[in-house]
């Protein structure tokens, strides 16, 4: 029996290899925007992580006539009321920042608060179906920002952000998968990804 497919609505390869270990065992064909050759830019405008994984999935579902799945996420730090947050990836000020761009300019901000730099990642994962219907799942990690980079894996902020003794870029792929806020998002996601794949 052919596997039944799911189009990952990102390019983001640090995404794609999380999410396909995530979803490993199955029974689904994930496919990524490049093996379908379909190229699709969403401006990620809305006002909530829920939102902008909307739409990302619905619009790459639509393109495609395959269910997709998206998702959204963000760091937020409680010693700067929340932010990044939303515009965790367009934090740093100076256009084409790279990521280690965007730590520093976070750690510049946190440079005269007070340690512990308590913060939290969310996610939501949007599953939408060409049809037009979406359906979410949520998951978070709670943690903190340390000023000191370690690790090698991972991407975005993870080089910073300390849980159980360790930042998220020490962790290896499988212990990540059991504890970052996209593993969880995706793990409750799962769920309606059996029930609209069948």
């Amino acid at each position: 029996m052919t596997p039944a497919k799911l189009l990952l609505a990102t390019n983001n390869r640090g995404k794609v290899a999380e999410i396909k270990a995530l979803l490993d065992g199955l029974g689904i064909q994930v496919l990524t925007p490049a093996e379908l050759g379909v190229q699709l830019e969403v401006a990620e405008d809305g006002a909530t992580y829920a939102e902008n994984a909307s739409k990302k999935a619905s619009a790459f579902a639509r393109l495609s006539g395959l269910v997709s799945l998206a998702d959204d996420s963000g760091l937020e730090v409680d010693a700067l009321d929340g932010k990044p947050g939303l515009h965790s990836h367009r934090f740093a000020p100076q256009p084409g920042a790279t990521d280690a761009d965007r730590r520093r300019f976070l750690l510049a901000r946190l440079g005269g608060c007070p340690r512990p730099w308590t913060a939290r990642f969310r996610a939501t994962v949007a599953v939408a179906l060409p049809s037009g219907e979406v359906r979410l799942a949520f998951g978070e990690c709670e943690g903190e920002i340390i000023p000191e980079e370690r690790g090698s894996h991972g991407f975005g902020y993870d080089p910073i952000f300390l849980l159980l003794g360790r930042t998220m870029a020490e962790l290896g792929m499988e212990e990540k998968n059991r504890l970052s806020h996209r593993a969880r998002a995706v793990q409750n996601a799962t769920p309606i990804l059996k029930e609209v794949l069948g």
